[in-house]
């Protein structure tokens, strides 16, 4: 079933998220609608604050547009940085209105930890462009939105123009 996507600046977005106690056949679920809601957005991550739910599962799908899907499901993911710094161009985000992009400082790779749907501990190295995914929906986690990495000036600029839409979208309402 397709979710509905939290989008900025819901308060929900800025909570950090409680671990999965147990994978039960509702958390199941919940990553089954996650990668259907993701798929169709389209977007290439979701994080479970993005559909209104605080706790600590992400979905993503590292494939790109010419590979068959390669749906991954993270639940109480841990990430360490492990590579140097660079910079991710025009990072998006499906919670973040009027399809705003800006450049992100990362790692280049991350040591990820967690557990997959059968509850077993799943790590593994990642770089490039899957590890720039984990980190950004591992973000989400914490409460921490892309925008939050973005400069003051242009943060404020943003935030005034989500105001703006915010108040085209409630005339129409």
């Amino acid at each position: 079933m397709k979710l509905d996507i939290v989008l900025y600046p819901d308060p929900r977005l800025g909570r950090t998220c409680e671990p999965v106690a147990e994978i039960t056949p509702e958390i199941k679920q919940l990553a089954e609608d996650m990668l259907e809601t993701m798929y169709a957005a389209p977007g290439v991550g979701l994080a479970a604050p993005q559909v209104g739910r605080l706790i600590s599962m992400v979905v993503y799908d590292p494939a790109e547009k010419d590979q068959p899907r390669n749906p991954q499901v993270l639940v109480n993911p841990e990430v360490t940085l492990t590579g140097e710094t660079i910079t991710s161009r025009q990072e998006g985000c499906l919670s973040v209105p009027l399809d705003y992009r800006a450049d992100v400082e990362r790692s280049s790779s991350v040591h990820l930890k967690c557990l997959d749907l059968e509850g077993n501990v799943v790590e593994r190295d990642i770089d490039g462009f899957e590890a720039i995914i984990v980190q950004h929906e591992t973000d989400h986690l914490k409460g921490v939105l892309f925008i939050d990495k973005i400069g003051r000036l242009r943060r404020a600029l943003y935030d005034g123009k989500v105001t703006k839409w915010k108040k085209r979208m409630q005339k129409k309402a």
